[in-house]
């Protein structure tokens, strides 16, 4: 039972995405911008797209940015429930679940994600982001060190560590070090 416990990460980044968007629709109109410091605004954007507006100008991006993180929340879900995984990789996958909730929910409801943190140099602007964002990449970020930290550790013990090359081809890496 105690492994759930990060489990409660899911309503709370929920929570704070959904007000956090709530404030920004409420209070901001449709583009309009509040300059904090040189590089940093707050912005009403709304991505029709995918990640950084992938995509958003064609007509099936609402839908497939919409049905495709519904089935990855469906397989987190199963993972974080089925698998007994270390509390890194248990976190990280919450934290990207937690994300996609937020901005699946978004898409059911408005059709469109909303984005309000816009970090730019000059007129280069990143695309704008929101917590849900947030989580994903957090929980990308921390997926991947905890991943490359179990590998390195394995060769450092020895072990056989079997990596999928981009072709698909499985290679064995560790004992062979010299």
């Amino acid at each position: 039972m105690r492994r759930y416990l990060v489990l409660l990460i899911i309503p709370c980044i929920f929570l704070l995405d959904r007000w956090t968007k709530l404030l920004i629709i409420q209070n901001l109109s449709y583009m309009e911008i509040i300059e904090l410091a040189p590089f940093f605004s707050i912005v009403h954007a709304r991505n029709l797209g995918g990640a950084f507006g992938i995509l958003a100008g064609f007509g099936f991006a609402k839908h497939f940015f919409t049905y495709l993180p519904l089935l990855i929340i469906l397989a987190l879900v199963y993972i974080l429930i089925v698998y007994r995984i270390s509390m890194g990789k248990m976190l990280a996958l919450t934290l990207i679940l937690s994300g996609a909730v937020g901005n699946v929910y978004e898409r059911i409801f408005y059709g469109y994600v909303t984005d309000f943190l816009d970090f730019h140099y000059q007129n280069l602007h990143w695309p704008a982001f929101n917590v849900a964002d947030i989580a994903i990449s957090t929980g990308i970020g921390l997926w991947l060190f905890v991943e490359l930290r179990e590998m390195i550790r394995a060769r450092r013990a020895g072990k056989e560590v079997k990596v999928k090359s981009v072709k698909g081809e499985e290679k064995t890496k560790g004992q062979d070090r010299k």
